[in-house]
């Protein structure tokens, strides 16, 4: 792949954060309100204690907000709106598909053959009923391919897991990859842009996007806190 092309990936993908996830993002933070909290009352202060060193209302306030905005909240709004990212990637590499079940189709920066790749998010995407449907879709390709002469191998229909390690696969995606490979985080991308370092700088270039956007997250967490307190105050406590 021509490193114009790995470049616009890497701007692709911080448009996808600049105008997709981080919007989502600070607009779920700002609406949360103390109800939307699901609190285990028995392991709150405990929590709170363990973080913060003491149970005050600015203390549990961190204990509930710090798992929700840096973890439940922002990685819900990635899995949701991956599919944005993925039609990102068709544009820049000019291999949207017209076939139903695959994403994207490239040629395989490793063995040189046309890859036709289903693209999720994670290495823990998938249920059990998405193996039957994945399945499905390559054995239609494959039978067609016969009948139509083309020049299709098995490993040429692939699922490309955009990030994660293969180790972490979960045993629905294992199932599939004991049928057609299964290309996840590094991989993926190593096998689409022949770049073993491309992953790395792909994730690195989604943190400088709160850099260029001049986002103070550290000032918009303390806000919030502080809201989160005074609710906690006016409860009378959690």
């Amino acid at each position: 792949m021509k490193d114009s092309q790995k470049n616009s990936i890497i701007e692709a993908g911080k448009d996808f954060f600049r105008y997709t996830i981080i919007p989502n993002h600070l607009s779920g933070l700002k609406k949360l309100k103390l109800k939307d909290f699901v609190v285990n009352p028995f392991l709150i202060h405990y929590l709170a204690a363990f973080l913060c060193g003491d149970t005050t209302p600015e203390s549990l306030a961190k204990a509930l907000l710090y798992p929700r905005v840096l973890g439940t909240s922002i990685n819900t709004s990635f899995g949701q709106n991956i599919q944005m990212f993925i039609s990102s990637l068709e544009e820049v590499i000019g291999g949207a598909s017209g076939i139903e079940g695959i994403d994207i189709e490239f040629i395989d920066a490793i063995d040189g053959r046309r890859k036709y790749c289903q693209c999720k998010a994670s290495p823990q995407t998938i249920n059990k009923d998405d193996i039957a449907t994945i399945l499905g879709h390559f054995k239609y390709l494959l039978n067609k391919s016969r009948l139509d002469k083309m020049n299709l191998q098995i490993d040429d229909l692939i699922v490309g897991v955009l990030y994660g390690e293969r180790s972490r696969l979960s045993a629905h995606y294992k199932i599939i990859d004991s049928h057609y490979p299964v290309f996840c985080g590094s991989d993926f991308w190593l096998h689409l842009t022949g770049d073993d370092m491309f992953y790395y700088r792909l994730s690195k270039a989604f943190g400088e996007v709160v850099e260029e956007e001049g986002i103070d997250g550290s000032q918009i967490i303390l806000n919030k806190v502080n809201e989160l307190a005074k609710e906690i105050v006016e409860k009378g406590g959690i």
